[in-house]
């Protein structure tokens, strides 16, 4: 029962952050698991089994607000997908010793990403590029990291000129496909034997989803995806140090 409450917790705080900023729920539960001790496939496989149901919930509301370009979602989900099964392959058939450092590099660039966002001016709008390979190498990172799906495919996106509100709801919706498919590729895998952090991530996160809301009209995004940045990278920063045997 203690184990479940403390995965509700970190559902819960996972949940709160990509409420409100739009992203990294993946980065901040798989950093927070793996800096527990929980290897990276595990972390992986448990945060995508996790996000099928936050992701659905979210891709099917942007969806019904008319958020979501089909186009658009096309072309992101069906090579998001193929990138994803290749990496929870790729992840599954490596030793955890070389894994974990480099997933930890890894999220260390996904805090530097979600900085380097709060951060920036605004950008011009420029001409979208073929979304297709974003999606494959969003896919292929995301399961590889245990997130990152959000920030590399939605900013890119916006920076590169698309509508946000489309850019941000078609790649909600794309999400499902992709999460759903690298949670049926772990499970054929190594399976899903860590039901408690599983469920804990889904009950945290639906008690957390109202509340993120509301602080998502409160408080300024900036501050709050500075915060989150730092906290991803530096207990990346300590996963990393931990795994090369330098702490």
């Amino acid at each position: 029962m203690d184990d479940l409450l403390l995965f509700v917790v970190v559902g819960f705080a996972a949940q709160m952050v990509d409420g409100a900023i739009g992203m990294a729920y993946g980065v901040t539960a798989t950093s927070v698991l793996m800096s527990m001790g929980i290897p990276p496939a595990v972390a992986s496989a448990s945060v995508h089994a996790a996000e099928v149901v936050t992701t659905g919930a979210s891709g099917f509301a942007h969806w019904r607000v008319g958020n979501v370009s089909l186009h658009l979602m096309a072309r992101l989900a069906i090579p998001g997908v193929c990138g994803g099964v290749l990496g929870a392959y790729v992840l599954t058939d490596l030793p955890v010793a070389y894994v974990r450092p480099v997933v930890a590099a890894w999220l260390i660039a996904m805090g530097g990403l979600i900085l380097f966002r709060a951060l920036r001016p605004p950008s011009e709008d420029r001409t979208p590029h073929n979304p297709t390979l974003l999606g494959f190498g969003g896919g292929f990172l995301d399961a590889i990291g245990g997130g990152g799906w959000g920030p590399v495919v939605a900013s890119t996106l916006i920076g590169r000129g698309n509508v946000p509100r489309l850019a941000i709801g078609s790649t909600n919706a794309a999400e499902f496909f992709v999460t759903f498919s690298v949670t049926i590729t772990f499970f054929a895998t190594i399976g899903l034997e860590l039901w408690p952090v599983i469920l804990g991530l889904v009950l945290g996160g639906c008690l957390a989803a109202p509340f993120a809301a509301l602080i998502t009209r409160k408080l300024p995004d900036r501050p709050l995806m500075i915060i989150v940045a730092v906290v991803i990278m530096l207990l990346s920063l300590r996963n990393m140090l931990i795994s090369l045997g330098l702490e």
